[in-house]
């Protein structure tokens, strides 16, 4: 009777925890314009919080999964989710914008609890029905994404601190609901020792020198995750720049990308897959990201925008089909230790992304919206996922020329 409770808790609290880092997106960087003096310097500070944000969740990541295993999941999720609600409000607090990095810093910290969320779930699903528990986490994760986005730019079209106000009542509810309802998931006798090594986000990069015959694949998804980041870091300034979008225009074309995205991966996927295969899923939506990625530089209107989100559907494939792959090529006792490799590699790309997108942006931030320069980021995006690509088209020439050779030598 108690694991319903405890894995809706879960759902919940994922959905509002990237409900909250969505609602944030389109009014973030008009926040931080209030505490600068023109676009290069908002476009600069912008990036030194996403970067902020991404870096310190990396870094905590292991430190609260090896709390959770040594003090249990309970309070680690109940004391994430008060500290998420403080955040949030401190935000509509801030007046400079050392205040506000010190929110990121604190943000970035406790939303690094998607893997104490994930053993939770664990915890309480036997093995038969875990695989779809885990599916429901993600899931969950994919709707606060799509609802953030399009709530945060409704309401920072009135005020740009509302957003964070309806976030932290919004932690408020599920920390209430969580200490009320909610029974610890980890018995004592399962708990294990606080140890130090366990929190080493780079031991967990050790991983990929383990890897055998997808070096260049995993190559393809870090560069693919730079250019995807690259994208997410300066969509709300760009599209500023370029059409004079607002936190509401903003906000309604990262919901249709999340929208498209949840639709795709959850519905079509696996009749995409079926139909193309994996190697060719990976090298179609490659070649469509390439494209759409210098569609979005190049674009003089708002519109063309849209048009090209729906035309770039196949690229919704490209990292499920890449991932599957690597975890077919690894040994089924080391799945933890690939899963893991590449999950710490993106969060590495996430820290990179803006040291990367928004001094680029910054660069250009004086140009006239018309002058195709400006769109310079999302070039780059175009020219990282066409290096993707030809390593990719290589990877699998490499294994089709290499399948015949080893048929004959197992005769």
């Amino acid at each position: 009777m108690q694991r319903k409770p405890a894995v809706v808790f879960v759902l919940v609290s994922v959905v509002i925890d990237v409900i909250g880092i969505g609602l944030i997106l389109p009014v973030l960087p008009n926040l931080v314009g209030e505490f600068t003096a023109n676009r290069e310097a908002q476009t600069y500070w912008y990036g030194l919080l996403a970067l902020t944000f991404g870096l310190t969740q990396f870094l905590c990541a292991p430190l609260l999964g090896a709390l959770s295993d040594r003090f249990g999941r309970r309070p680690v999720l109940l004391a994430s989710m008060a500290g998420m609600g403080l955040m949030f409000f401190l935000t509509t607090l801030v007046t400079s914008l050392g205040a506000l990095l010190a929110t990121r810093v604190l943000g970035g910290a406790l939303s690094a609890n998607m893997a104490v969320a994930n053993a939770y779930v664990a915890d309480v699903t036997d093995q038969e029905h875990r695989a779809r528990s885990l599916g429901l986490v993600g899931a969950s994760f994919g709707l606060g994404f799509i609802l953030g986005p399009m709530l945060g730019g409704v309401l920072g079209h009135y005020d740009l601190r509302l957003p964070f106000t309806v976030a932290a009542f919004m932690c408020l509810l599920n920390f209430v609901y969580g200490a009320i309802v909610v029974p610890e998931s980890l018995p004592r006798e399962g708990r294990k020792p606080f140890s130090l090594a366990r929190t080493n986000p780079f031991a967990a990069l050790y991983g990929l020198t383990r890897l055998r015959n997808v070096g260049l694949l995993v190559a393809v998804i870090a560069i693919n995750n730079l250019a995807q980041f690259i994208l997410h870091t300066t969509w709300v300034l760009y599209t500023e720049f370029r059409f004079g979008w607002g936190p509401r225009e903003t906000g309604f074309s990262l919901f249709v990308v999340g929208l498209l995205a949840a639709v795709i991966q959850g519905g079509m996927l696996g009749l995409m897959l079926r139909k193309l295969g994996e190697p060719r899923a990976v090298l179609f939506g490659l070649a469509s990201g390439t494209l759409a990625y210098a569609g979005y530089g190049l674009a003089t209107q708002g519109w063309m925008m849209y048009t090209i989100i729906f035309s770039n559907f196949l690229a919704f494939a490209v990292a499920p089909a890449t991932v599957a792959i690597v975890s077919k090529a690894a040994d089924s006792r080391e799945q933890g230790l690939v899963m893991g490799t590449l999950s710490s590699l993106a969060s590495l790309m996430i820290v990179i992304a803006p040291l990367i997108g928004t001094p680029l942006l910054a660069e250009v931030s004086h140009l006239p919206s018309d002058d195709w320069r400006v769109g310079l980021p999302y070039l780059l995006s175009s020219a990282l996922n066409l290096v993707a690509l030809g390593l990719a088209a290589l990877h699998f020439a490499r294994h089709r020329a290499a399948r015949p050779a080893t048929a004959g030598a197992t005769r």
